[in-house]
């Protein structure tokens, strides 16, 4: 039986350490341990962030348009049907209009 691995989100370091980490520990047990470091999706999280204030929530993706969740989980799908000797290890995914985590294009 394939086991698989996913961390998505949180702090991009502790993670990335955390999956190079478990890779070297998993490996020998032919557990896969796969990344997805995702640039800006829309999510809820600036609702909650600005405690529900539309008008600033709308001002986070302003000028740009950010990943949706669907761009993510078909990043996870990739990973998760891989044949069974491949493991995708990192996957970075952007919004063309986003270069890192501070800079975007909001012509």
């Amino acid at each position: 039986m394939e086991k698989i691995v996913l961390i998505t989100g949180a702090t991009k370091h502790a993670v990335e350490a955390l999956s190079k980490s478990m890779r070297l520990d998993m490996f020998r047990h032919n557990i896969k341990v796969s990344q997805i470091s995702p640039g800006a999706v829309k999510t809820e999280f600036s609702i909650v962030r600005f405690k529900g204030d539309e008008e600033r929530t709308k001002k986070v993706y302003t000028g740009y348009h950010p990943l949706r969740a669907e761009d993510v989980a078909e990043a996870t799908f990739f990973i998760a049907r891989a044949p069974e000797h491949v493991n995708i290890q990192d996957i970075l995914i952007m919004p063309i209009t986003q270069a890192n985590s501070t800079s975007f294009d909001r012509r």
